[in-house]
């Protein structure tokens, strides 16, 4: 067989086959969106352009350059220190949980904006509604407890037309709730996500960027703190009893709102805590869970799922809907 031309993109065949980014950054077209995107770009020691991902302005210009590129998206932008997303991760999360809302619906992909979501902890980048909007036009709402947070994406919100009265945000006040307050009496959702926190504390997530820079050959200096891998404020990264505890918290939260919520699901960042959410699912009657396996690469994270709905009722649900 002949050899690859030189540059030309690889498939990554981890992605959801759906995900636009499954070619890679295609930086020639990205500069043309964002030409600010241009002095943060080399080549690498491959001889394929990319960015220095240690850096949070490259990590930010890249984000712009993707939104605007793949979603039509032309004003974006976070206050510093804020969590800059890998936009290839969070499209596939969408992509699967649009597949999993299709299985109450014979197969068929859900569309439209009578599709209801709901993000927890939509973050002041907002990308999740985003891309889902985008894509499949489903409705929004993002919860957070960062008011900040809350103004900054309804301030992307604001600067882009086709977003408006398709998301709608909401501050979370109790921070020690997750679905309680987020969601209103009689208000039904076809679909929750979350990208919950996975650290027990700010100590826990700096050590974790120190090692990851250093498997990359990027020492910190033994003086300073590591960066944080694409940023993130303290209820981004860390939560109390760190992942695990989140996880117990939001399974048990989810059967006040059973009926009112067709799938819920979230992801899980460390495979040791997929067993305990799963028994946590379990005492708390969910009819149904599942796993969906997620990778990029190297990185590999799960979706759980679950639903306090038969199948039969499942479908009345989209019939109804």
């Amino acid at each position: 067989m002949p050899e690859s031309a030189p540059n030309q993109p690889e498939i990554k065949e981890t992605m959801h086959p759906r995900n636009q980014h499954r070619l890679g950054y295609d930086f020639k077209a990205l500069i043309k969106a964002i030409p600010q995107l241009r002095p943060f770009v080399a080549v690498n020691q491959y001889d394929n352009q990319t960015i220095n991902f240690s850096n949070p302005d490259a990590v930010k210009m890249l984000n712009k350059a993707l939104l605007k590129h793949h979603y039509n998206i032309g004003n974006w932008d976070i206050p510093a220190g804020y969590l800059c997303p890998p936009i290839p991760g969070r499209a596939d999360y969408i992509h699967y949980v649009a597949d999993l809302l299709g299985t109450s619906n014979a197969g068929v992909i859900r569309k439209g904006k009578k599709v209801r979501v709901l993000d927890i902890g939509t973050g002041a980048n907002c990308v999740y509604p985003i891309i889902g909007q985008q894509e499949y036009g489903w409705s929004f709402v993002g919860t957070d407890i960062d008011e900040a947070a809350i103004e900054s994406a309804q301030k992307i919100i604001d600067a882009n037309a086709q977003l408006k009265n398709t998301i709608e945000l909401r501050l979370q006040k109790h921070r020690g709730d997750i679905f309680v307050f987020a969601i209103k009496p009689g208000e039904l959702f076809d679909l929750t996500i979350c990208n919950p926190p996975f650290h027990a504390s700010i100590k826990e997530a700096t050590e974790g960027s120190r090692r990851k820079w250093n498997n990359l050959g990027l020492k910190a200096e033994k003086e300073k703190e590591p960066l944080l891998n694409f940023g993130g404020q303290n209820a981004e990264l860390w939560y109390p009893g760190g992942e695990a505890a989140f996880l117990k918290l939001m399974a048990a939260q989810s059967t006040r709102f059973a009926k009112q919520c067709l799938w819920f699901t979230t992801l899980v960042s460390k495979k040791e805590n997929l067993r305990i959410l799963y028994n946590a699912l379990q005492k708390a009657g969910a009819a149904e869970v599942q796993t969906i396996n997620m990778s990029q690469g190297q990185k590999v994270s799960r979706i759980m799922a679950w639903t306090f709905f038969s199948p039969e009722e499942q479908q009345q649900w989209v019939k109804k809907g």
